[in-house]
């Protein structure tokens, strides 16, 4: 500093010579520095100055009746947001029980976490792609207040079933689909539908005309059942199967190796191997789940005859799959089990996950249901899964549309409309 000083001393010029320059160069100055105070004053008075430009991103979402929704939400904006705006869009109350995936850098299906930004999951700068779907099975869907949520669970269920993550025996086929069949068409009638009208809907992963003619003998019988009631039907035979709600995961046996699979549901942690479940741990058995890189813990309390907790093994394909084994796992016994969700730990230093499931859980969804008074909405039930829809008349080809228009409730009256459209094709 004291040679800076120096310096500036010695490189001052003389006073006679001061004197002359700032004689000829006041005016100047002075109008030099009016010119930058009112050019300061206009840009403070601008009211674009400071106003951060917002990026906007199109999100496409895949819908469950297979057709795509667009819409437009910041890049920061939370999940949150994106998916009331995807449930007002469906016209649904009962939400809580529905979520929003995507593909993560892996290509692996993960959950969009409501309270986080949505710029922090998605890495591509084009379209973003979501599904909506279902998040959480509820163990009797009987206790669903509307029936146009019973429906979008209806939807999901028919899709596990014919991509074949929801294994059904023939009979099971059968009867789900003669419940798909009157949902979708309505009453039997030969005239109208034809012989051969099952070929054209998707109820089993595997499709025979054996399958087809059985479903056509129980459709026959089910004149004067109205969508709704269908619906109601097709879940409560959905709800016994053994894999009702069940997310999967691939692990394999900390000690042994063996291939495995984890399922995550209502009621607990199930162990697979082959197809078959060969141990079933639930949620009051369990005290505490973890991971640790591509391990994942659960601790068991003691049995009946056991005086000491132990402590379970699996081996995930990586780290990123143990953590998202343990969000599911989380998220589904805070669903299920509590009444309220766990308040966020108030450390200011905290070990491992700050990970905490924030929406309600099903005690506090049921409650908020209950007060649900608006009117039966209505809604247009569509074609859930079909084979291209292609005909021969008169030697020409046509394509054969079927909308189902429904109002009312289970316990109420029901009025359906069917429209057929033909469209020929040269």
């Amino acid at each position: 500093l004291r040679g800076e000083n120096c310096y500036y001393k010695c490189t001052i010029p003389i006073p006679f010579k001061l004197h002359i320059f700032s004689s000829s160069c006041q005016e100047q100055q002075e109008e030099d520095l009016v010119s930058h105070r009112s050019s300061t004053s206009r840009l403070s008075r601008s009211p674009l100055r400071g106003v951060k430009k917002v990026k906007i991103m199109q999100c496409k979402v895949t819908l469950l009746d297979g057709s795509d929704y667009t819409l437009n939400v910041e890049k920061r904006a939370k999940g949150q947001l994106l998916f009331d705006k995807v449930c007002d869009h469906l016209n649904l109350l009962e939400k809580d029980y529905f979520g929003i995936t995507y593909r993560d850098v892996e290509n692996q299906k993960a959950r969009l976490l409501l309270n986080a930004d949505c710029n922090y999951f998605m890495f591509s700068a084009g379209p973003w792609n979501f599904a909506f779907n279902v998040k959480f099975y509820p163990p009797d869907p009987s206790q669903l207040t509307e029936d146009i949520t019973r429906y979008y669970l209806c939807l999901q269920l028919r899709d596990d079933v014919v991509s074949g993550r929801l294994p059904c025996s023939f009979a099971t086929h059968t009867v789900l689909g003669s419940y798909t069949a009157q949902s979708e068409l309505g009453d039997y009638d030969s005239e109208e539908l034809g012989s051969d009208y099952l070929s054209e809907l998707r109820f089993a992963p595997n499709q025979t005309k054996e399958l087809e003619e059985k479903v056509m003998e129980l459709h026959k019988t089910y004149k004067g059942m109205s969508p709704a009631e269908a619906e109601m039907h097709f879940l409560e035979n959905a709800k016994k199967l053994s894999m009702y709600g069940v997310d999967l995961h691939h692990a394999k046996v900390d000690s042994e190796g063996v291939e495995i699979m984890l399922g995550v549901c209502a009621s607990g942690l199930l162990i697979y191997r082959d197809r078959l479940r060969i141990n079933r741990f639930a949620w009051p058995k369990i005290l505490k789940i973890s991971y640790k890189r591509n391990n994942f813990y659960i601790k068991i309390r003691p049995g009946e005859f056991e005086q000491f907790e132990s402590t379970i093994g699996f081996k995930l394909p990586n780290h990123r799959a143990a953590k998202r084994l343990w969000k599911v796992c989380v998220e589904h016994h805070t669903f299920f089990r509590l009444v309220s969700p766990e308040a966020p730990p108030k450390k200011f230093l905290t070990l491992g996950s700050k990970f905490r499931y924030s929406g309600r859980t099903q005690a506090q969804t049921r409650r908020a249901s209950s007060q649900i008074i608006r009117p039966a909405p209505f809604f247009e039930r569509t074609s859930s899964k079909r084979y291209n829809m292609s005909r021969s008349l008169d030697g020409g080809e046509v394509l054969v549309i079927l909308l189902i228009f429904e109002y009312g409730d289970v316990r109420g009256s029901c009025y359906a409309s069917f429209f057929f459209f033909f469209f020929p094709f040269k």
